[in-house]
């Protein structure tokens, strides 16, 4: 489970700014973010499946995916991490893409996944194989601010909807020709561990569980070991093309961080 939120070509300073908290168990095998080989792409990786659930290249392209919360999921499904570095090493559009998803979204259990094009042409493409619809369904993302938890986008659960007012608050207080403050931001909006009362659960799963996962910040002692929030990632891009990577992440139960930073070969 994750939880991400955004501001998408709304903002003068910033095109595109996104926090974003991934939850896993302590356990599992994880690189911190880091240029892949060949040095294009950059991202964390799950050292068991081999995908991400974030990352951005050279070139300007960004994905990240969230599960969504389901009562039954597929034993033989594909690694649904993989779908984001996929598309980080392909030359499609987001929309070329997630097409593509789509033809084959069968084969994986629930996902949200973000496409975005940050370059001289800018696009962002939501693409989910749980609609209530249809099997699967794209949507061009619009401007503004949006939330992705574990549901559809923008799904009106108490995390998300917390999130987004907290985050447009914290936007606001910064002004238009102010810098952000990434770290501030982390702190005090993706730390946040006030849970939702049960009466707002989307009752999917047992109402325990559901109950632990209700919050912004995750941390579940379990019967399979500790779960909850493992690393918290603010990427951002300016108007004149840098991006910034920063993220705090657990590593042997201490927290760490660090700050990558690059230009956009297409707007340099």
């Amino acid at each position: 489970m994750c939880i991400a939120v955004f501001v998408w070509q709304n903002h003068p300073r910033y095109p595109f700014l996104l926090l974003l908290n991934r939850d896993e168990f302590h356990e599992r095998p994880t690189k911190p973010a880091e240029w892949w080989e060949g040095g294009e792409i950059l991202g964390g990786r799950d050292e068991i499946a081999g995908g991400t659930w974030l990352a951005c290249s050279r070139g300007g392209r960004v994905a990240f995916l969230t599960n969504v919360l389901e009562l039954h999921t597929l034993p033989d499904a594909k690694s649904r991490g993989h779908l984001p570095a996929r598309f980080l090493e392909s030359t499609k559009s987001p929309k070329e893409f997630a097409e593509e998803v789509v033809r084959e979204a069968h084969q994986y259990n629930g996902f949200n996944l973000i496409l975005a094009d940050l370059s001289s042409k800018p696009m962002m493409v939501y693409v989910s194989n749980r609609s209530e619809e249809e099997p699967a369904v794209i949507l061009e993302v619009s401007p503004g601010i949006h939330v992705l938890s574990n549901a559809k986008l923008d799904s009106p659960w108490h995390k998300a909807q917390r999130l987004k007012l907290n985050f447009k608050e914290l936007l606001n207080q910064y002004g238009e020709e102010d810098d952000i403050q990434v770290k501030e931001m982390v702190e005090k909006l993706m730390r946040d561990t006030v849970k939702a009362d049960e009466s707002t659960l989307p009752h999917i799963c047992s109402l325990d569980w559901e109950f632990n996962l209700s919050s912004i910040f995750v941390e579940i002692d379990t019967p399979l070991g500790r779960y909850g929030t493992r690393s918290t990632a603010a990427l951002t891009l300016r108007a004149g093309g840098e991006v910034s990577f920063y993220e705090i992440y657990l590593e042997n139960e201490n927290w760490k961080e660090q700050t990558v930073k690059y230009q956009i070969d297409k707007l340099k």
